[in-house]
């Protein structure tokens, strides 16, 4: 249909224009819900901005995927050991109502690797609504004492923590600055003598050179330099044959190749005044 040019005036064609009253009647024919449906939505738009605008989105996000059933309600633990659940709880920050969709796991993840025992971490979602927490944990290896600090080290040396409690007892304790990377060198030679590796309380590394050994008993073995297993073979022979390291002894001394030298207490020294020798230093020969 061709629109119908009204009279020129001015020299400017105009069209034919509809009457304002028709345009109203057709909005008349509208359903009459739609102005209801208009309001709604408004409103909702409204709420909407608001709630954006005051920093509640996450939490309304987070309440509507739960309620859809995507809330997080189950967390698996593997490769714990040593580390406290509610340390590992208190990393993940998961707040009441969280959903597991807007959880973010990485920066989980980074907390748990922040964990003093956590070498390594991972963090997945298996929905709709359980994180699965892998561990991998630092072995203790040995404790390490310098002045009055004592904290539990890796293979390595490298310090896990500075709280230590009983349940780290059965570790040996290895004393002064660099030890703690010394230390397999003695667990080591120690693990080949069974019989007397329970009975060491500390290892003392003398000089960065040699070490003394502090037995439960009190009696210091000062090691030598080298040959430390043919010493400690040496000892353990020795204490068989005649329990020496029963006896009321300060210490033995194995630094010397063909020879030990025992030193006793003062209330075996005092036994031994009838004798002809008041020397508290008793040598021993070292059977080869």
């Amino acid at each position: 249909m061709e629109a119908q040019l009204a009279p020129r005036g001015r020299g400017v064609s105009r069209l034919h224009r509809q009457p304002v009253w028709r345009a109203a009647g057709r909005l008349a024919d509208l359903p009459q819900w739609t102005g209801s449906a208009a309001a709604l939505a408004f409103l909702g738009l409204t709420i909407g901005y608001g709630i954006i605008l005051g920093g509640y989105g996450r939490e309304v996000s987070d309440a509507l995927l739960t309620s859809a059933g995507l809330g997080i309600e189950t967390v698996k633990l593997s490769g714990q050991r040593e580390i406290a659940e509610f340390q590992i709880l208190e990393a993940l920050e998961i707040q009441e109502g969280a959903s597991l969709a807007l959880y973010d796991a990485e920066a989980a993840r980074d907390r748990l690797d922040h964990i003093a025992w956590v070498k390594n971490a991972s963090v997945q979602k298996l929905y709709p609504n359980t994180l699965k927490i892998n561990l991998e944990e630092r072995i203790p290896y040995a404790l390490w004492q310098r002045g009055e600090t004592v904290s539990i080290i890796t293979e390595k040396g490298d310090v896990i923590t500075d709280d230590v409690d009983g349940r780290y007892a059965n570790l040996l304790l290895v004393v002064n600055h660099g030890a703690q990377r010394r230390a397999g060198e003695i667990i080591n030679a120690l693990d080949k003598v069974p019989e007397l590796r329970p009975r060491v309380r500390a290892a003392f590394l003398v000089g960065q050179r040699r070490w003394d050994l502090m037995l439960e008993n009190g009696i210091s073995i000062r090691l030598p330099e080298h040959d430390v297993d043919a010493a400690l073979a040496d000892l353990v022979k020795m204490d068989d044959e005649s329990g020496l390291l029963a006896r009321d002894i300060l210490a033995v001394d194995m630094r010397l190749p063909d020879r030990v030298v025992v030193r006793l207490s003062d209330e075996a020294l005092e036994r031994r005044k009838s004798g002809t020798s008041k020397d508290q230093l008793v040598k021993l020969e070292r059977r080869t």
